[in-house]
């Protein structure tokens, strides 16, 4: 796949650290995680659940509550700020949220208001970060977002609670809520979550249209590989609190280089497959992310693990074949498969 985006980041994120400090200990959710995003690229972060993905986002939007969580150190810069310079409730950082980074949560039935009309929980989000646009004007910039994602007779939809529309319109609410303000990086935590095939995909649909045509940046959180494959430019890989891999989607996907990595994709059937073809779980479960080992925590449940995984430290990020393929791992996986 062609780099299309510009070598400018509009988003880089450096040694990060996240932890949740608990009566049984610190638990490190963001284990010195980096990674950046370009002005209209679209990044997925894929793992399975507590791998910490979702946390490193709201650390970036500096939503992590405190107590018990904190954000213990790194860099967050964006268009050549570095938000963790601002508190958490500063008029910067909340000039920040929404107007430039905005954020669609994995359940929009819990994130929108249920008291509250759709339409005014939009108008807020507008006049918020418009402090000279009148109540009226709002309301039709508010009709015009519904009109944007496909939702009909949006005058009348401003109207709705969100008990009143489907999971479909609901998450649409949110992707025109994510939009209205014109930001520059759309987060996008598990979109397609509780939808079906259908709505997953014309949700999905919508988001990159909206994305293309406004050229803004996205980072999409997901366990969907599919979803990866048909949208996303790169990928980084988490476990326990890291980033493990990170590659172009076609070089990620086609030649995986941590055991991870591998039985996750192992993990997903496929359509190209063989119909008797057996799916390979990764056995064992995640670590305990208040107790991580020294060596690399997917140790225990990795296939190709020997000593040198054993007794080696937690292993860096290196480059691997490709110019932005990268692996945190001790074994070169061709050369143990040869």
């Amino acid at each position: 796949m062609e780099n299309k985006h510009a070598s400018e980041h509009l988003l880089e994120i450096k040694n990060l650290r996240t932890s949740f400090f608990t009566n049984n200990g610190e638990v490190k959710a963001v284990n010195d995680v980096s990674f950046h995003v370009d002005k209209g690229e679209v990044v997925a972060i894929v793992g399975e659940s507590g791998c910490g993905k979702s946390v490193t986002q709201m650390s970036i939007m500096q939503l992590v509550q405190s107590p018990p969580g904190k954000i213990l150190g790194g860099e967050v810069n964006f268009d050549g700020r570095n938000l963790l310079e601002y508190s958490s409730n500063s008029p910067e950082m909340r000039a920040v949220r929404g107007a430039e980074i905005a954020m669609i949560f994995q359940e929009p039935m819990t994130s929108l208001n249920p008291i509250i009309t759709v339409g005014n929980q939009l108008v807020e989000v507008l006049r918020t970060h418009n402090k000279q646009l009148g109540k009226k004007e709002a309301f039709k910039q508010a009709a015009a977002a519904l009109e944007n994602v496909g939702i009909p007779d949006p005058v009348a939809r401003l109207k709705n609670y969100p008990f009143e529309m489907s999971g479909g319109m609901r998450q649409r609410v949110m992707i025109a809520n994510a939009v209205a303000c014109n930001s520059k990086l759309i987060i996008a935590d598990e979109p397609t979550t509780a939808l079906d095939v259908t709505t997953q995909a014309q949700v999905m649909e919508l988001l990159m249209d909206i994305v293309n045509k406004n050229q803004i940046a996205l980072i999409v959180i997901t366990h969907n590989l599919g979803l990866v494959n048909r949208y996303a430019d790169r990928i980084y890989v988490m476990y326990a609190g890291k980033i493990v891999e990170s590659g172009t989607t076609e070089e990620l996907l086609k030649r995986p280089k941590h055991p991870y990595t591998i039985g996750l994709l192992e993990s997903v059937p496929r359509l190209d497959g063989q119909t008797d073809e057996q799916l390979v779980p990764i056995q064992g479960s995640p670590p305990n992310l208040a107790q991580l080992p020294d060596h690399c925590a997917f140790m225990p449940r990795c296939k190709y693990a020997c000593e040198l995984c054993r007794n080696k430290p937690i292993p860096e990020l290196r480059k691997s074949s490709g110019d932005e393929h990268f692996v945190a791992c001790h074994l070169n996986i061709d050369e143990v498969n040869e």
